[in-house]
């Protein structure tokens, strides 16, 4: 046995089983945004929705919720085993380990069976005055009221004095048990089983609150609520700070930084889509109404006043001055998909317009490709980024030729988030997180290796994936017909 540090807490951190490959981006961004000190007790694995972590304080626990959209809850874990017998025996020696400190058993795993933990977390809570209720939480596994209820009185043990209140009591207890995350492999007895009294609640309510189906702007590509609050906390946007998204759409990025306190800028080559005349994209809507704008959106979530403003602009010329500092650039770029890549321009040489058609003149637009689109995105990040803040982006690829080597860099900016949203079988995009690391660098021009079209690669993956559907069909019908043609033959002879 050993004895661990009296002033930290162990907690039990319960995420949604959703977006897996963005959980350790966000916590860590917003672990370093507050500066929480954290040990792990477990190491985090992906094929787990939990992680065991210590922290000095209840404090830091809630801090570390009011921002995390992928935490489902917070636990201050009493005890944790592999069975219910010996979590039971673990609480029962816990309430008379009176040494103020952790009681952890040797494993060669590194994981101990036996977790004790000083008496005074659970006698903190066992006064009269203070209301409390156990709540029953399986994963992968369904109970009914009457198997929760059974599993609530087999800690009857536990010294608690106070009434139970079943709406918001003083104290809420979790018991929780682990099934893995297959559901097609639900084992008869739990993988794990915890114990411990509920601290806070992750922000999965503002999936409901900023839900696209209730917000009263928004476009072909409005990113969905979760996402855009997942970038926010990965650009570490905190109250003052001011946020730029160069391609910036309905605004959904703008609203996300917003509800963080920060105040937003947003520009778009797109005049129809910043004044809100593009065609409207939900079913049965003939125009669009006066309420819908960016402007509008932020007033739906109260943070209108934090709404600088959006600019009609070019990337490839934008016109920012050269002294000015941003915060955070969160942003999703345009593939060629769903959105043209355009910028202005012209493909005839020595093109000239008259000073008579110059006032009325609307300027065309050509290819802007992926690659430049990146190689300028970096570039700006270098030049008008605070020095240590972020920019956070999507980037489009094909999954099969994913290649980590090939993703957009610069001297400047340091790589120190990368995850994937699969969208298909064939197509990816990848969540790019930079921070800048120094200020003296000049513009990287284009790498000439850096040849990226994922419009190109998609459709035409995406066509040779189609034909060879057709012809696997073709095939399976031809194979039929010869098998029936032989069974008719065989019937005559």
């Amino acid at each position: 046995m050993q004895i661990e540090d009296k002033m930290w807490r162990r907690y039990l951190v319960w995420f949604a089983q959703e977006h897996v490959d963005f959980r350790h981006a966000e916590m860590q961004s917003i672990i370093s945004l507050l500066n929480i000190p954290v040990r792990f007790v477990e190491k985090p694995c992906v094929q787990k929705p939990y992680w065991i972590v210590e922290l000095p304080s209840e404090d830091c626990a809630r801090k570390i919720a009011s921002r995390s959209v992928l935490m489902k809850n917070c636990i201050e874990l009493w005890s944790r085993a592999r069975t219910e017998a010996q979590l039971h025996a673990n609480l029962k020696n816990s309430l008379k380990n009176s040494t103020g400190s952790w009681i952890v058993g040797e494993n060669s795993n590194g994981i101990s069976d036996t977790s004790v933990c000083p008496k005074e977390l659970i006698e903190s809570i066992c006064t009269p005055k203070k209301s409390y209720k156990v709540e029953v939480e399986t994963f992968c596994k369904h109970f009914t009221m009457k198997e929760k209820v059974a599993k609530i009185e087999t800690f009857s043990y536990l010294p608690l004095e106070g009434p139970v209140k079943l709406k918001n009591p003083d104290v809420t207890l979790a018991y929780l048990e682990f099934y893995g995350v297959d559901p097609n492999d639900v084992p008869e007895k739990p993988y794990d089983v915890f114990f411990g009294k509920w601290i806070a609640d992750g922000q999965r309510d503002l999936i409901q609150v900023h839900s696209l189906k209730k917000r009263q702007f928004i476009g072909n590509t409005s990113m969905d609520a979760q996402l855009a609050i997942i970038m926010a906390n990965q650009a570490q946007v905190k109250v003052g700070d001011m946020v730029l998204d160069p391609f910036v759409g309905s605004g959904s990025l703008l609203v996300a930084a917003a509800h963080f306190g920060a105040y937003v800028w947003g520009s778009d080559i797109d005049y129809l889509m910043l004044h809100a005349r593009t065609r409207p994209t939900r079913v049965g809507q003939k125009i669009r109404t006066k309420e819908e704008s960016i402007r509008g959106n932020m007033r739906q979530y109260g943070t209108e006043s934090r709404y600088l403003d959006v600019v009609v602009s070019d990337f490839s010329l934008h016109n920012w001055r050269s002294d000015l500092k941003f915060d955070a650039i969160i942003t999703d770029p345009p593939y060629g998909v769903r959105e043209p890549t355009e910028k202005i321009g012209i493909e005839r040489e020595n093109y000239t317009i008259s000073e008579e058609q110059l006032a009325n003149h609307v300027p065309s637009k050509v290819e802007y490709g992926l690659s430049h689109i990146y190689s300028d995105l970096l570039n700006f990040a270098a030049n008008h980024l605070e020095m240590g803040r972020r920019l956070v982006c999507w980037y489009p690829l094909v999954r099969e030729e994913y290649q980590e080597t090939q993703l957009p860099s610069h001297p400047c900016l340091k790589l120190v988030g990368n995850s994937e949203q699969v969208l298909s079988k064939l197509a990816a995009r990848r969540l790019l997180t930079y921070e800048k690391v120094q200020d003296d660098a000049a513009n990287m021009p284009l790498d000439p290796n850096a040849v990226h079209n994922f419009r190109e690669k998609y459709f035409t993956m995406g066509e040779m994936t189609r034909r060879e559907r057709k012809e696997k069909r073709a095939g399976e019908v031809a194979a039929y017909l010869a098998s029936k043609m032989a069974a008719m033959r065989d019937d005559v002879t």
